[in-house]
């Protein structure tokens, strides 16, 4: 008897009012690391009806003008004029900011090393979490591949004028089932995309169906017995920060695997890459995604953990989920012995001191092309080190 799984997992579309606070923390810091690479950033958002919050604690030589940054990215998303709700040319920017603590910069800036990869200590203590595994091309489960299929091709219905009545918000959910282990097809959906005033549930429904759903999931995991819940409540006007308060991370398990992964707990979004919550999850997902390139599981979980202001991690600690074609003893020291964790190596090993973080709010930070953490290219040297 087959043993059938559902694993459900959802993403938001960037005008979700926790995502338009991730853009703009993004955005701020890619204007600060643009001038000053070696900026330290740490932003924090939240927004709400005809209102902006900025606050954090900067640390750079350059000015950002932060009021105009926002109303860019508001804009940007969509949110511009009336009958939107929410209006990022109108709408009141506060800020509050501070320079970094000299307590943290104590312990992340350690001038008397010689090692330059010892001269950055992490910027806190915790653990992060990286995934990979064989489902998708991407090297990325399945739900949450599906769901953000879904929440950019609202995105783009709605910016094309394809279904003219979308709104900057929306929300997608797919529950996967899992046979025997493999994923085989999509149970449910679920959709609830921001609209317009005076359009029918039933054209919603139609549209949504036909333009969003079918063509981003597509025949292969669609069968006849999918279900489809698509605006629940039957309606869906009030949207974006108008109807309700965003706040920057919220949306980190949206951000990384979707839930099939455990998360620290860190958020990404408006921090520069000294904060190892951001550049060690990239990290360890790159050492993931190289890790089932090589053929060493099918699918390969890490945790690794730091100690504020030590620059080698505490701990590191892999699963590949009874998947491993070696000894997973052995895959951890192939790991050591191949990728270097601290904070200064991981920043220059992936190039993290870019203005590039604005690009990664969307959709999910993993599974993109073109980003650092992506590439596979460390195979050659894991196989020669699994030997």
């Amino acid at each position: 008897m087959s043993n059938i799984r559902l694993i459900t997992s959802e993403s938001v579309t960037e005008g979700h009012p926790d995502k338009v606070c991730d853009l703009v923390a993004d955005s701020i810091l890619d204007a600060a690391l643009a001038s000053d690479p070696n900026s330290r950033i740490a932003c924090e958002v939240t927004a709400a009806t005809g209102l902006i919050v900025v606050v954090g604690e900067f640390t750079t030589t350059t000015y950002i003008d932060i009021p105009k940054i926002v109303r860019k990215a508001v804009t940007g998303i969509g949110y511009k004029g009336g009958d939107m709700g929410f209006d990022g040319e109108t709408c009141a920017v506060i800020t509050s900011i501070n320079e970094q603590s000299c307590d943290i910069d104590m312990g992340v800036s350690r001038k008397d090393s010689k090692d330059a990869g010892d001269s950055l200590g992490a910027g806190d203590q915790g653990m992060m979490y990286g995934y990979a595994c064989n489902e998708t091309p991407e090297l990325m489960p399945l739900p949450i591949t599906l769901a953000h299929r879904l929440t950019a091709r609202l995105a783009e219905a709605r910016k094309s004028g394809e279904i003219e009545y979308l709104r900057p918000d929306g929300k997608a959910q797919v529950t996967v089932a899992y046979v025997d282990g493999v994923p085989k097809y999509v149970d449910t959906v679920v959709v609830s995309a921001q609209h317009g005033e005076g359009v029918g549930h039933s054209q919603i429904v139609k549209d949504i169906t036909d333009k969003v759903i079918k063509r981003a999931i597509g025949a292969k995991y669609l069968t006849a017995e999918t279900k489809c819940y698509i605006n629940p409540t039957g309606r869906f006007v009030t949207g974006g920060p108008a109807g309700d308060c965003g706040v920057t991370g919220r949306k980190i398990i949206v951000d990384t695997y979707g839930g099939i992964c455990p998360h620290g707990g860190g958020a990404f979004s408006g921090k520069d890459p000294t904060k190892v919550d951001r550049s060690a999850c990239y990290f360890a997902r790159y050492v993931c995604k190289n890790l089932v390139s090589a053929g060493a599981a099918d699918k390969v979980m890490l945790q690794v953990a730091y100690a504020i202001g030590k620059p080698e991690p505490v701990a590191l600690y892999i699963d590949t989920f009874g998947t491993a074609k070696y000894d997973e003893g052995k895959i951890l020291a192939a790991v050591k012995k191949v990728f270097d964790f601290r904070p200064y190596k991981i920043i220059e090993k992936l190039d993290l001191r870019k203005p590039i973080y604005a690009s990664t709010t969307n959709y999910g930070h993993f599974g993109k092309s073109g980003m650092s953490w992506e590439k596979v290219d460390m195979v050659e040297e894991l196989g020669k080190a699994l030997k």
